[in-house]
């Protein structure tokens, strides 16, 4: 019997590994083609005569496909299949991405215009189903360190935001838009046969929970607002960033990339430290997600700067805010769906993957809300008033969610010291002070 439990043992071990392995390529490889775009298509759609609120509602129209995708595909998850899901996502991806690298011999302003839309949005659909997937894999995977995979995995995440502007810039300036599209896709549909082999396959049950009863929690209706308002911020430099660099540092556009290696850098290589700490001290969840926030909109506020504090713009300081921007992200983003995961447990919802496909689809629609609202409103604002003012108005958005986590675990946490007192007035006040030092 030990000797069968010894084996039982190391195989789990080894579906966990490739779980992360399969998991890990998605990251990469997603995160690689949504990247890819950042440092040359606003500069080439201006060449199409398309203006900077167009491309803001291109690069938008991404994330409002991708909310409406991740709502339904997680409900269906179970059914469907989340290897099936993940896998079939991948390709489409890559099929997408290959044809969005032949937009630029459409003639036609209003034809690329509507092609842009149309090829983003399939995109948007495959993108939905291998990141919807792959997080509910990796919840089943890994149940009890779930922040601290996430975590990891955001290595990757960043990698692949680290090397696509970079990689794509340079790939755009030696031949031509159409080759960062192509090579990009092709490295995609390599990865969908690999992923079939080495990801295993997890059973699961269809359950009777619901999107409406999940998100019409009050906390996680909260920390639905979290994860909007720092994918708005982080959407908010898509479409604006590139061209206020060029302009503002005179810098070319293969070396534009470079300049966000700062955000994606110190992003991920702290959340593996921030997941870590999610899931060994769950009590400070709370704090990291006010700090982040309020931590975020100060950085935003200072990232043009906003022209109320008179301070030229420099290079170096530029970039050390985006670096701290990478940190405050990770400090909010990381802890958000493990915390979602336990409000629903404490809720009564029944564990399992369909729960996870609940949360995961809940997760991704939520961020790319706040991913076609940020490049929208920023374009526009960009466009009326600057980078500076812009991005000052667009960390409201984390200044909102900072403020409104803070008051929340603070009258939370005193209805539950009232309660606690009504409960057991006899109770010494040592107890007490371990019940709200344990709560989450």
């Amino acid at each position: 019997m030990p000797e069968a439990l010894g084996g039982e043992s190391r195989r789990l071990t080894r579906e966990q590994l490739f779980t992360m392995a399969a998991a890990a390529t998605i990251n990469f490889s997603s995160m690689l083609c949504y990247s890819i775009l950042g440092p040359f298509f606003p500069s080439e759609a201006e060449k199409k005569g398309v203006g900077n609120t167009i491309v803001g509602l291109i690069f938008g129209w991404f994330a409002l496909v991708n909310f409406l995708t991740a709502l339904v595909l997680g409900n269906y998850l179970a059914r469907i299949g989340a290897k099936f899901m993940l896998v079939a996502g991948m390709f489409v991806s890559g099929c997408v991405t290959i044809l969005f690298g032949m937009l630029d011999k459409v003639p036609s302003r209003l034809l690329f215009i509507v092609l842009c839309f149309l090829v983003r949005g399939m995109d948007a659909i495959g993108f939905a189903a291998a990141m919807t997937a792959s997080f509910s894999i990796l919840a089943k995977a890994f149940p009890n360190n779930i922040a601290t995979v996430l975590g990891s995995l955001e290595i990757f995440t960043g990698l692949g935001l680290v090397l696509g502007p970079p990689l794509g810039g340079f790939l755009y300036q030696a031949f031509g838009y159409e080759i960062p599209f192509i090579a990009l896709g092709c490295i995609v549909l390599v990865l969908v046969p690999v992923n079939m082999c080495m990801l295993p396959n997890y059973d699961s049950i269809s359950g009777k929970d619901s999107f409406w009863k999940l998100i019409l929690l009050p906390k996680v209706l909260l920390l639905c607002f979290i994860i909007f308002s720092l994918s708005a911020c982080l959407g908010f430099l898509d479409p604006t960033m590139s061209l206020f660099v060029i302009k503002k540092f005179k810098l070319p556009t293969g070396y534009v990339g470079l300049v966000f290696l700062g955000l994606a850098l110190s992003y991920s290589l702290s959340s593996p430290l921030l997941g870590l700490l999610s899931d060994k001290l769950p009590y400070i969840r709370k704090w990291l997600l006010v700090s982040g926030g309020l931590m975020t909109a100060l950085c935003f506020f200072m990232l043009g700067p906003a022209p109320v504090l008179h301070i030229e713009s420099q290079l170096w300081m530029f970039v050390l805010v985006l670096v701290l921007i990478g940190f405050s992200l990770g400090m909010s983003a990381i802890p958000v769906f493990p915390e979602i995961l336990q409000c629903a447990y404490e809720n009564g919802f029944e564990e399992g993957l369909s729960l996870l496909g609940l949360v995961s689809g809940l997760f991704n629609a939520m961020w790319s809300l706040g991913a076609f609202a940020g490049p929208i409103l920023g374009g526009f604002l960009n466009e009326k008033l600057g980078f500076e003012w812009a991005s000052a108005i667009q960390g409201g958005w984390a200044l909102l969610s900072g403020l409104a986590a803070g008051i929340f675990y603070i009258t939370d946490a005193a209805r539950r010291s009232s309660s606690s007192s009504l409960q057991n007035p006899s109770g010494d006040n040592e107890e007490r002070t371990h019940l709200m030092g344990s709560e989450t």
